[in-house]
Formats: C-alpha cells, structure tokens, sequence
C-alpha cells in the first residue's frame, strides 16, 4: 500500500482578454466589441471511497489543468478551461508543503478540496471603452494560474487500532476478530501496512480496526517505519496494546512514550491491554502477577488466546463499551 506522495499541481491559466472592433458594412469605424478571457482550470482533489492506496498517484507526480482560452470578437467570452479532478482513498490529508498548511483532511465520499485555482481571464478591449477613449487598443492578459507542491497522506480510518511490538499477534488476533485475511508470519514485520478488518459484535453492529505494523524504539523518529505506522492511528477512537506475558508492563510503557513523542494526543486516547499467547504460560500464577501489575497502574488487562479463541468475544465486547455500543 502507498500510503505518502508528493505532487506538483498546476492550475490552467486565464485566457487572454480580445482586441477587436466592429467591422460591419454600414459601420466602418464601429466601437471596440473584444471578449474577456476565460478562466483557467482548478485542480480539485476529491475522495472515493473505491480507492485503497495511492499508488496511481505516485505513477504520476505532475497534473495541470486547462488554461482558458482567449477571448473572441463580437464580446464573446473565451471558454473555461476545465477542472483537473484528482481521486484519492477516504481518509488521505493534504499539506501545502511550501507553507507547511494543511488544506484539507478528505474523510467522506465525494469531499472535495480545490488546491490550486485557475487564473482569472483577462479583460478584452470593449471593458476599457470610456467617452475620453472609445476606440482602446489594447486588452488585457489573462491571470497565471497557481503552481504547489502538495503531499498527500493516506490514514487509514478506523476506529480501533492494534499496537504492539513486531511479531507480537497483531495480524492474528485481527484475523480471529473479523474476516480479514491479513498476512501472517513468525518473524518481526511480517505486517508492512496497516491491514482492515470489520469486527461485528452482533448481527446488526460492527466495528473496523487496523493491525498496526509492529512499532519498535524511536518509532517517532521513522525508526523501522514507525512514523508513517503512527500517522495510521491518529483517527482511531481506541487503542488495543498486544503485549505477551514477557515484559507485558515494560512495552505498555515503551509503546505509550513513542505515541507520546510522535503525538501526546494518541498516549491520551482510550486503552485496552490485551496479554497475548496466553496458551503458552504455564501456570496461572504467572497471569495473576501480570494482572497485578497492571492493576497498580489502573488497567484491568484481558487474556486472549487467538489460537485456542479464549478471551475473543470478551475483549469484542470491552471494546465496544468504551465506543458506547450498549449490549442487548
């Protein structure tokens, strides 16, 4: 999946406004009759939801509208350059990158964002005629239109977000939740980008979350992707810690400080912790000194097993008491 390009947009520009007068039979020094310029294309940016990726944008980086076309004699107004429509995914933000400004955050179908307007067309001659100067030779140019480098950042909208470490059991326990069908393997970063599933508590309510590529230290600072693996959590409105017995508190805290570094927003959203592989403890002393760990900090840990299916329907149901999905 691309999920971050950069582009160059050109909107088209203004037509050239006309310098004519008339010229009929009878009138052989007839008045100036010289048509505006039209308006040059805009490039707009529009979300569709049958898109997943960026990948046909990042085929092609440049995109530039219609300039307008002059104006024509007898006052007729030169014609509009047509709009450049460039579709992306639900979710993609748009950033000026010049200015460092964000124009736009596209998250529902058919959302538009015009991101470079077309020149205006120019004046033709007949717009400058006046009792001092009936007869002005002159018109004039239609405006230039706007160049930008724009980037594009897919983030994928979802309402609950998988983190833990690489080869932790994101994409499993994802795939015994929902129907997704996520690659699945037994070494670190099997999982290169976010993958989707619907999750459904009951026959008519549902739920999507994303599996989270593996987040290592300095995540924050692209470490092993891990910025561009964050940026995918921020429209979440739940976070699911996958953490294994071993060292379960100390990688809540390590998770919790790269969230907090990339942005204090998403270490402040709300939090499930789920213990995973739990077919593979050994005693059940262990678990309970887990959970009193937790316990210490406020956090009533879940025990899952994506193997055996243990604790599945449970956490399904956590989550969708803190998105306030009541149960019947």
């Amino acid at each position: 999946m691309i999920d971050s390009v950069k582009i160059h947009v050109e909107s088209g520009n203004g037509g050239n406004g006309c310098i004519s007068f008339r010229r009929e039979k009878y009138v052989p020094h007839g008045g100036p009759n010289g048509g505006d310029g039209g308006q040059g294309g805009s490039v707009i940016i529009e979300a569709d939801e049958n898109l997943s990726t960026l990948l046909d944008i990042q085929n092609k980086r440049h995109y530039r509208a219609q300039s307008g076309a002059p104006g024509e004699g007898s006052n007729k107004r030169g014609k509009q350059g047509d709009d450049l429509i460039i579709k992306v995914p639900l979710g993609t933000k748009l950033i000026d990158i010049d200015k460092e400004m964000i124009l736009g955050d596209l998250i529902t179908q058919g959302a538009q964002v015009i991101v470079a307007y077309g020149g205006l067309g120019g004046k033709g001659n007949a717009r400058f005629a006046s009792s001092t100067k009936q007869t002005p030779k002159f018109a004039q140019n239609g405006e230039k239109g706007q160049k930008k480098e724009v980037a594009l950042e897919l983030m994928l909208i979802a309402e609950v977000g998988i983190i833990g470490f690489p080869n932790a059991g994101k994409s499993t326990l994802l795939s015994k939740l929902s129907a997704a069908h996520p690659k699945i393997g037994e070494y670190p970063f099997t999982t290169l980008y976010p993958n989707l599933g619907v999750v459904k508590i009951d026959e008519f309510r549902s739920f999507v979350a994303a599996d989270i590529p593996g987040l290592i230290p300095d995540a924050h600072l692209g470490a092993g992707l891990g910025d561009r693996f964050l940026r995918h959590i921020e429209r979440t409105k739940v976070l699911v810690h996958l953490l294994e017995a071993q060292e379960a508190v100390e990688r809540f805290h390590a998770l919790n400080k790269e969230m907090s570094l990339y942005n204090p927003e998403l270490s402040a959203k709300p939090q499930i912790v789920v213990i995973s592989k739990m077919d593979i403890l050994e005693t059940e002393e262990e678990w309970e000194r887990i959970k009193k760990d937790m316990n210490h900090m406020g956090i009533e840990p879940l025990a899952v097993s994506a193997v055996t299916g243990k604790g599945i329907q449970q956490l399904i149901w956590r989550v969708a008491e803190v998105l306030g999905v009541k149960q019947k």
